[in-house]
């Protein structure tokens, strides 16, 4: 798969849900491109934010979109990484904050 079919096929399912991708569209294709690498290489498609663990089960929470991105978007407007932001965030109609985080460290591998 290339990042730009994996694009048009998340775009779709994660639009519906009211997030978008980053419009920085280099940015936004790098961070495909380590989701792609991590399917390649792990098995799925983990965060491309994080360290995976190489345990799925483990990183299950860090599936893309992780679990961590909903309140992330809905505080930050954008997930850990800026993969999936609001339109607002897109539109810079407030000032893009570190997004701390959220995943505990009791399940990081390192």
């Amino acid at each position: 798969m290339t990042p730009q079919e994996l694009y048009d096929r998340m775009k779709k399912v994660q639009e519906a849900k009211g997030y978008y991708f980053n419009k920085d569209k280099e940015r936004t294709f790098e961070l495909l491109e380590a989701l792609i690498a991590n399917k390649e290489n792990y098995g799925y498609m983990g965060c491309p934010c994080r360290l995976l663990s190489g345990d799925k089960e483990l990183d299950r929470d860090i599936f893309c979109p992780c679990v961590y991105s909903v309140p992330d978007i809905e505080e930050f407007g954008s997930c850990y990484c800026n993969l999936y932001v609001t339109q607002e965030w897109n539109e810079a109609k407030f000032t893009h904050e570190y997004v701390p985080e959220r995943r505990p460290p009791e399940k990081m591998p390192y």
